[in-house]
C-alpha cells in the first residue's frame, strides 16, 4: 500500500491555482491507497478555523452520506470545519472518524461544555470503488481520514491541488473510463471567489457517444470543442467494448462535489449553491442522478466578502459560476486520470484512448 501525491496545474494569476484553495482559508488533503489489493483513498476540505456556513444539496437516488442532516438550514450546527469525501461506499464514511478525531485535538467543533469540550460535525459523502484495486474489502478507514485531515492541516495558504487518481478520486470510473478529483475556481467581477472541487466517479458517461468528444467540453469554456478524428473515435469504441466485456458489469456512482466561496452566504443562500451546482453534473455526465448515483454537492461559504445587500439578485453570479466550475472540473477530472490495471480489472483513461486535447 503507498501513498501518491498527483499532479496540479496553475493558469491564470487572479487563481493561482485555478483551484478550490483558491478560496482563501481552505485547504484540500488527499490520501491515496494503492496495492495490496487497494485503489481507493479520502479527500478532505479544511475550514478555516471558526468554520464555513456549510449546506448540502443530495439528487442521485443512493446515496451514501454522513452528518448532512446537520447541515439543515432549520437545524442547530451553523458552521462546520471539514468535510470528507471518500472512497470505499458506505464502508468508508468510517474516514470521517479520523476527522473528527484530529479536530477534537485540535479544539475545534462546537462548543458543548468547557474549555475543549467540543463535537465537530464532519459532513460527508462517499462514491464506489470497490474491489477496483482487487481485494473487496480494502476500503478507507478512520486512519485514512486522518491521514487526508493531517495533510490538509500541513498544506499551505493557497496550495496547489492535486487532481486525477488521488484521494477520494484513486479508482473512480466515469462510464468505462477512469474518474478521479478534478478542480477549478474563478473570481467574479465583484471581487468574489468561487472554487468548486469535485470527485468525477459516474454510472453515466462524459464522452459523447458520437464523437468521443466530452460533453463538458461544450460548456468547460474552453473554447471550439476539438473532435477527435473518425479513426481515433471508432479505435477508441473498440477498445472500451474489449475492456467492457473483461470488466464485467457497469461501474457504479457516484459524483461528489464542493463548491465554495468566500462570500458571505446564510444557510440558504449556500443550499441555493448547492442544488444549482448539480446542474454543472448534468452538463458533463449522462444520465446523471438515477437509482444507482450518489449525486451530492455541498456548498461552503468562508464569509470574508458580502454580498451587494443594495442588489437582491447579487447570489446569481455565484449560483452560475457554481455551476460552470463543477462542469470544468469534471473535465479536468476526467483529463487527468490515469490507465490502470490491477487483479479487479483494466480501466482506460480518456487521454490514452483519444490524447491530449
Amino acid at each position: 500500500m503507498t501513498t501518491s501525491p498527483g499532479g496540479a496545474r496553475t493558469p491564470d494569476a487572479r487563481t493561482p491555482n485555478d483551484a478550490l484553495t483558491d478560496v482563501p482559508g481552505l485547504r484540500v488533503g488527499h490520501a491515496t491507497l494503492t496495492g495490496s489489493g487497494f485503489l481507493t483513498g479520502t479527500t478532505v476540505v479544511l475550514a478555516p478555523e471558526g468554520g464555513a456556513v456549510t449546506a448540502v444539496d443530495v439528487r442521485g437516488g443512493g446515496p451514501g452520506t454522513r452528518e448532512t442532516d446537520a447541515l439543515d438550514p432549520r437545524n442547530l450546527v451553523q458552521r462546520i470545519e471539514a468535510i470528507t469525501l471518500t472512497g470505499g461506499s458506505a464502508f468508508g464514511l468510517n474516514s470521517a472518524s479520523g476527522v473528527m478525531a484530529w479536530l477534537e485535538e485540535q479544539g475545534r467543533g462546537v462548543p458543548v461544555g468547557g474549555p475543549g469540550q467540543v463535537v465537530p460535525v464532519v459532513p460527508g459523502a462517499c462514491v464506489f470503488d470497490l474491489g477496483r484495486g482487487g481485494d473487496w474489502r480494502a476500503r478507507p478507514c478512520a486512519a485514512t481520514g486522518r491521514a487526508a485531515v493531517e495533510a490538509a492541516a500541513a498544506s499551505g495558504p493557497h496550495s496547489p491541488v492535486a487532481e486525477g487518481n488521488v484521494g477520494a478520486g484513486t479508482g473512480a470510473l466515469v462510464g468505462r473510463v477512469r474518474g478521479g478529483i478534478g478542480t477549478a475556481s474563478t473570481v467574479l467581477d465583484s471581487g468574489i471567489t468561487v472554487g468548486v472541487l469535485v470527485v468525477a466517479n459516474a454510472a453515466g458517461s462524459a464522452i459523447d457517444p458520437a464523437t468521443g468528444a466530452l460533453y463538458g467540453d461544450f460548456f468547460a469554456g474552453r473554447g471550439p470543442v476539438t473532435y477527435p478524428s473518425p479513426e481515433v473515435h471508432e479505435a477508441a469504441g473498440k477498445r472500451l467494448a474489449d475492456a467492457a466485456a473483461a470488466n464485467g458489469p457497469a461501474p457504479l456512482n457516484t459524483t461528489l462535489a464542493v463548491v465554495a466561496t468566500d462570500a458571505g452566504l446564510t444557510r440558504a443562500q449556500a443550499q441555493k449553491v448547492a442544488g444549482t451546482a448539480h446542474d454543472g453534473i448534468a452538463r458533463a455526465v449522462r444520465p446523471v442522478h438515477l437509482l444507482n448515483d450518489g449525486d451530492t454537492v455541498f456548498a461552503l461559504a468562508t464569509g470574508d466578502r458580502p454580498l451587494d445587500a443594495a442588489d437582491p439578485l447579487a447570489l446569481n453570479a455565484i449560483l452560475a459560476a457554481g455551476a460552470d466550475l463543477v462542469t470544468r472540473a469534471i473535465v479536468r477530472a476526467v483529463r487527468a486520470a490515469e490507465p490502470v490495471t490491477t487483479p479487479g480489472g483494466t480501466h482506460l483513461s480518456y487521454g490514452e484512448l483519444y490524447g491530449a486535447p
